[in-house]
């Protein structure tokens, strides 16, 4: 199954490889298109996951602020999403 990450009629991810971790597709960071990504110095902490880093969306010089997270140095338990990208903030991300 292809999944897809679009915002402002933009494709910014394209992949059949995704992981879904609490109904958020992570897609691989080869299959994120890097030009749309800019980096936040934004963080956030997840119990179980670790600490998230954001990227901003750029797109056509429209900006969606921390539209984008990862993780860098998942926990253990959280392996699978380790170098890939979730979406969120009005990226609309469904099956094609």
């Amino acid at each position: 199954m292809t999944v897809e990450a679009t915002w402002n009629d933009t494709v910014i991810a394209k992949s059949d490889d995704t992981v879904v971790v609490e109904g958020n597709y992570y897609f691989p960071r080869a299959d994120v298109d890097p030009a749309l990504l800019v980096a936040s110095e934004a963080t956030s902490r997840c119990p179980w996951k670790g600490t998230a880093h954001y990227y901003t969306l750029d797109v056509d010089g429209e900006r969606n602020p921390d539209a984008a997270w990862y993780y860098p140095d998942p926990k253990p338990e959280a392996e699978q999403v380790r170098g890939r990208i979730a979406f969120w903030q009005g990226v609309k991300v469904e099956e094609v």
